[in-house]
């Protein structure tokens, strides 16, 4: 029996739909931008207010940072791939389970072996006390920078060989605590734009932290399915590289949501009817947008010689527009504050024009603020020049 027709035209329909790039599917609704996405990349703190406003009908920081530290509907957590995120409390649970934590077994593996290196008598029971000691310290005290931990803490600064260099051991155990979902990061120490957060209790913080515990393959599967409802179709090499699993895990994960397999990938099985087409849509995406690191094989979307002007070399992709379902180009912010777009390929007038609203859009919500991109595209120096 041949499988299930799912074109290109479709795919294209699907993205601008399910990740809102469409004017008539954007919302001011946070929580439901990120877990319609599954979750918003956080190595670039800039991404994740962009990710989110861009998708917005009336694009706004302020809901963005209420929701994070505020309402905080909205938690940091490293996960796939040991890769920071923003998830909403129950995609961060599955993900925590169903990725986090084989990446959390490393990192104490590591962090034992550099504790034995510094002399430490008996690592696993320094540690054990020194998770003991920061949590008590942040749950009494509330949120605090690594920084003031350590000066808190100062049996806990010891110096740790870090490849050629040492750290402070407290940064470390800080570290892991928050693999393991002990700790959470709050408030950063600067303003939206910097990457230093605050740590904090996550029961503290949090009601519940995390969240219960779950057996890892059910984890696994509820995130397979929340990322085939975003992302679908896909195929099996796609969801094992965005999700950083094993092939025996990514299949299973597929078997266990029933996945039904089409001409352009898997698709949950109640997920084989046609979208209907949402009309012209033009974003303006930053760099590690979810919607542009989301699939490995991205030929549907980019095309392959566009990818040396967009991707740097290790894959990581720069801020970028969006037309129609497909990446027509990018775009950069300038020191004068203007946001400066070029288009790759020819999208048409109206693209054109929808491209310089969204850049003046973009340009007001940034107001003053300058940023600078964490993982910045080959293209940009052109832009910039």
């Amino acid at each position: 029996m041949p499988l299930p027709e799912i074109g290109p035209e479709q795919r294209r329909a699907r993205l601008a739909t399910r990740h809102r790039l469409a004017a008539a599917h954007r919302t001011d609704d946070v929580g439901a931008i990120v877990d319609d996405l599954v979750a918003l990349h956080a190595s670039d703190p800039v991404t994740v207010y962009l990710s989110a406003a861009t998708r917005m009908r009336t694009p706004a920081l302020a809901p963005i940072e209420a929701a994070l530290y505020e309402d905080r509907t909205l938690l940091r957590h490293h996960a796939m791939r040991r890769t920071l995120w923003v998830f909403g409390h129950g995609n961060a649970r599955l993900a925590h389970h169903g990725a986090t934590v084989d990446v959390a077994a490393v990192q104490l593996r590591n962090l034992l072996k550099q504790l034995d290196a510094a002399g430490v008598p008996d690592p696993a029971a320094w540690l054990a006390r020194a998770r003991a000691t920061v949590h008590d310290l942040l749950a009494a005290e509330g949120p605090m920078p690594a920084r003031d931990v350590g000066t808190r803490l100062p049996e806990l600064a010891i110096p740790v060989p870090i490849g050629d260099a040492t750290v402070a051991a407290h940064s470390r155990v800080l570290l892991i605590m928050g693999f393991d979902g002990q700790v959470l990061r709050a408030r950063p120490t600067g303003t939206w734009i910097n990457g230093q957060y605050r740590w904090a209790a996550a029961d503290a913080w949090v009601p519940g932290g995390i969240g219960a515990a779950l057996e890892k393959q059910v984890a696994a599967t509820g995130l397979a399915a929340a990322y085939l409802r975003a992302f679908g179709p896909a195929s099996r090499e796609d969801l094992k590289w965005w999700a950083g699993w094993t092939v025996a895990t990514t299949k299973r994960a597929l078997a266990d949501v029933g996945a039904v397999e089409t001409t352009a990938g898997y698709v949950l099985p109640d997920d084989l009817a046609p979208v209907p087409d949402p009309g012209p849509s033009v974003a303006l995406l930053p760099g590690l947008d979810p919607t542009t690191m989301g699939w490995k094989s991205r030929d549907w979307y980019l095309a392959p010689e566009l990818v040396p002007q967009l991707f740097d070399r290790n894959g990581n992709g720069g801020p970028s527009i969006w037309a129609d379902g497909r990446i027509v180009g990018g775009w950069v912010q300038r020191k004068d504050g203007t946001i400066a777009t070029e288009l790759l390929v020819d999208a048409g007038t109206e693209a054109r024009d929808a491209v310089d609203e969204a850049a003046h859009v973009l340009e007001k919500l940034l107001g003053d603020v300058r940023f600078t991109v964490r993982y910045p595209a080959p293209m940009q120096a052109r832009l910039l020049a």
